[in-house]
């Protein structure tokens, strides 16, 4: 299930409040339209744009926006309700048959979980399962780095782009030094574009992209522990076995105790 990660918003608001307040401490509001200006803003996003354009084909510049939104949502799968499933599946499993899994697929939202049971349900070797499921999270882990690349290279860019304004603008105020009271104004304008190329990198697209490497780390280490769930299942292993096996992959803070239900069950398979 995905649901909304309210933390991406909060930090990048929070950041330009920040600055905001940091401008307004000092300069009033009058301040403000001191670090506005529209000539900044264009070499800075039309060089962003430009280099992008030139670093990525147009399929993945297509794809931007649903890069972007990924940022906003998080995977709410709960791994201890992912090794408590597994459990569910090695009982049936054993008391019915492998064959008898393939009634439970309407129930289970997880693709990657559902073709790894459908697998095991066809007979397929759990060495030939293994290779298969683990392909597919190379191919996963491909897609998502050629997704997160542009945040990357936004990243680097932006900040690069924000020092060609700033350059530019001190060959422009090099050449009205016949005027000194222009001169601090100038310079101020010119450095507004390493301003809003290091707040663009710093605070959006560099984070972004971390944030999207943690997702891709998270549902990586969750698809390893589904391979391991199907293979044990489909090996016949006990219950008990594979829920101590699965909850190894599981961190203190996730892992739990198992319930009285779960005890039971264990206790009743070994007995059988």
């Amino acid at each position: 299930m995905r649901k909304t990660d309210i933390l991406t918003p909060i930090g990048i608001t929070l950041g330009f409040i920040m600055i905001m307040l940091a401008i307004l401490s000092k300069g009033g509001t009058e301040g403000v339209s001191s670090f506005l200006d529209v000539a900044s803003i264009f070499v800075v996003i039309g060089g962003l744009t430009a280099s992008l354009l030139i670093n990525f084909k147009m399929e993945q510049i297509k794809l931007t926006g649903n890069v972007i939104k990924e940022t906003f949502h998080k995977n709410d799968q709960r791994m201890t309700e992912l090794v408590e499933k597994f459990i569910h599946l090695a009982e049936r499993a054993r008391r019915q048959g492998i064959l008898a899994l393939e009634n439970e697929m309407d129930e289970v939202d997880d693709e990657f979980l559902k073709k790894g049971i459908l697998l095991a349900v066809d007979g397929i070797e759990p060495e030939v399962i293994s290779d298969i499921m683990n392909a597919e999270i190379t191919a996963m882990e491909e897609r998502h780095y050629r997704g997160r690349a542009i945040l990357e290279k936004a990243g680097e860019y932006a900040p690069a782009w924000g020092m060609i304004g700033t350059l530019v603008g001190l060959v422009l105020m090099l050449n009205s030094l016949t005027d000194p009271a222009t001169l601090g104004p100038n310079m101020a304008v010119a450095l507004l574009t390493t301003l809003y190329g290091t707040v663009l990198a710093n605070l959006v697209f560099i984070p972004m992209k971390n944030k999207l490497e943690q997702k891709t780390e998270e549902e990586m280490f969750i698809r390893q522990i589904i391979i391991e769930g199907v293979i044990g299942v489909q090996s016949g292993q006990n219950p008990r076995i594979l829920e101590e096996k699965l909850r190894a992959f599981l961190s203190n803070e996730t892992a739990k105790e198992p319930n009285e239900d779960t005890k039971m069950t264990g206790e009743h398979v070994n007995e059988t």
